[in-house]
């Protein structure tokens, strides 16, 4: 149901005929003029079992102020995405701009929607499309949604619904053994003793425990490579990898991007980014990550998804890299954009119950199944703030674990204020996680106190791990400089004696000339998306710079 909210009549007849003029043939549309009438339709609807879709209330409603009523609303149904209804130019009084900015960087609300005027409107309909979208995926209602079937939360299975995730792929689990595990199997029509776990595709078709690159083919992600020799090869389909193959694509350049999993890297474990620049409202990691990946295909970029690059070396022009299905492929110059993955805690009881509420990253497409529990979100940066921001509309209780003294230090401002406001969250400072464990899944916690060395065992449902990153780069042939920490000197960081080149190298060169790196694999990168995006785009300038009139490094000299 979309329910809208406005005790001005004029104003609430106009949303309800914009509303049902595009939306009624997939959603009831129920109009309220009072927050005692909106209240009883959500009552008859908790009633019913129907779910709450989108929320429009006015700034201003009678007795109780919009935020007010969306507020309550929050607590009550979780999954239901809020917008505030302003009408267009109020945005700039300085009480409207104050409640709609306070509401929304408190998690109040999700998003500001525009009044809808009587002419066609689609600046309104545009909002209220992409508000629709959003909701369809996170509650896995997309038509396109693959369903999972397996024995438990965690092991393939879980490998699975991960690999899914990381290609931005709709889809649902469900135990084989529960009613909907049960139904989904018989209407397979699979042998009872077929292996699980099971993928079944929207046209039917049913994968028994596929490989990843099986998974990637029957989805369409794993893109024919047209070609073997491109002028720019990039590995690694993050923001700065995304970023890298739109500039090098739309200049002209051969390009091929290929990643182990599929696009967005870390970025699409982000529930909402709400300071990426051009997106007021926010924008969800995989959001992002997916519009990214179209605008590259648009120009005409290669893709090779679920495919691993085993080996990286010279050849008489260019470099030669190896990939896991065999194939060799040769490239002008190389972006490395590998990202980094999320650091494990290093406690094997909970190691082992990872995907069975141990999760490592955001895991947004855990957030409805922790709906009324106990979790726990270690980790005080930014993507640690905006996962317990996410989950705590669901959750009884977040506490987020920090091991320094506050979150001010590695947080922005807006997560701060965000965090102190909201009041399902709660901070744990100079604590640690120093054990755990369940039977079948995660059953409780053992927090350490830094300072004093107290331990305590707390009961925990979820454990969400966002501690930091460690960067993938051991594949990588030794002559490539690296830091203390593995990630890869590039520029003015890199020692004078190590560059193989007769100049100095460029700032996001490594010590291979003609190799670049991007984004969180690079040592003193800044760990934003938008930072990431920038040094994809000017490792592309500086490869245009190697490359020259011919695209292709010479062969004896490399400058």
């Amino acid at each position: 149901m979309i329910l809208a909210v406005d005790d001005d009549a004029e104003d609430l007849a106009t949303v309800r005929r914009k509303l049902e003029g595009r939306y009624a043939g997939d959603y009831d549309i129920f109009c309220a003029e009072s927050e005692e009438e909106a209240v009883k339709a959500l009552a008859e609807l908790d009633e019913s079992g129907g779910d709450l879709v989108l929320v429009l209330a006015a700034q201003r409603l009678s007795g109780v102020s919009g935020t007010e009523f969306l507020a309550r609303t929050r607590r009550s149904q979780p999954q239901a995405r809020l917008g505030l209804m302003i009408s267009w130019g109020t945005w700039l009084e300085g009480e409207t701009s104050e409640v709609v900015r306070e509401s929304m960087s408190v998690g109040v609300t999700d998003y500001f929607v525009y009044r809808p005027v009587e002419s066609r409107d689609e600046r309104f309909h545009h909002t209220i499309s992409s508000i629709l979208l959003e909701w369809s995926r996170e509650q896995n209602t997309d038509p396109t949604s693959i369903h999972v079937i397996g024995e438990s939360w965690s092991g393939r299975a879980y490998e699975l619904r991960e690999t899914l995730q990381s290609c931005v792929v709709p889809h649902t689990f469900c135990l084989a053994d529960s009613e909907q595990g049960k139904e989904l199997l018989a209407g397979s029509g699979v042998d009872p003793g077929t292996p699980l776990p099971l993928l079944i595709l929207p046209d039917g078709r049913v994968l028994a425990d596929p490989t990843n690159r099986e998974i990637a083919e029957a989805d369409g992600s794993a893109v024919g490579i047209e070609g073997d020799d491109f002028d720019v090869v990039i590995v690694g389909a993050g923001p700065a990898g995304l970023s890298a193959s739109v500039y090098a694509a739309s200049e002209g350049l051969r390009t091929l991007l290929v990643d182990e999993g599929g696009v967005g890297g870390q970025a699409i474990s982000s529930s909402m980014i709400r300071n990426y620049l051009g997106f007021p409202r926010g924008v969800t990691g995989s959001r992002l990550a997916e519009l990214a990946y179209e605008q590259a295909w648009s120009f005409r970029a290669s893709f090779s998804f679920m495919t691993r690059v085993d080996s990286l070396s010279r050849k008489a022009e260019g470099y030669s890299l190896t990939l896991s299905d065999g194939r060799e492929v040769g490239a002008g110059t190389v972006v490395l954009s590998t990202g980094a993955t999320w650091r494990r805690l290093g406690v094997p009881e909970l190691d082992a119950l990872t995907g069975a509420g141990v999760f490592y990253g955001g895991a947004t497409t855990e957030s409805y199944a922790m709906t009324g529990r106990e979790v726990y979100v270690v980790g005080g940066a930014n993507s640690a703030g905006q996962a317990a921001l996410h989950l705590a509309r669901y959750a009884r209780q977040v506490t987020l674990v920090v091991r320094g003294d506050s979150i001010e230090s590695g947080m922005s401002r807006y997560l701060v204020g965000a965090i102190a406001a909201a009041p399902g969250i709660k901070v744990r400072t100079h604590t640690e996680v120093a054990g755990g464990g369940g039977d079948c899944s995660l059953e409780h916690l053992i927090l350490r106190d830094r300072k004093s060395g107290d331990e305590e065992t707390v009961p925990a449902d979820g454990l969400f791990v966002l501690i930091g990153a460690q960067p993938g780069t051991d594949w990588l042939p030794a002559d490539i400089s690296r830091s203390s920490g593995g990630f890869l000197l590039t520029g003015e960081n890199l020692p004078g004696d190590v560059y193989s080149g007769t100049r100095r190298p460029y700032s996001q060169e490594t010590s291979l000339p003609g190799v670049f790196a991007a984004g969180d694999v690079r040592f003193g990168s800044i760990r934003r998306v938008a930072s990431a995006v920038g040094e994809g785009s000017i490792a592309i300038q500086q490869v245009h710079q190697i490359l020259g009139p011919d695209r292709r490094i010479p062969a004896d000299n490399p400058v």
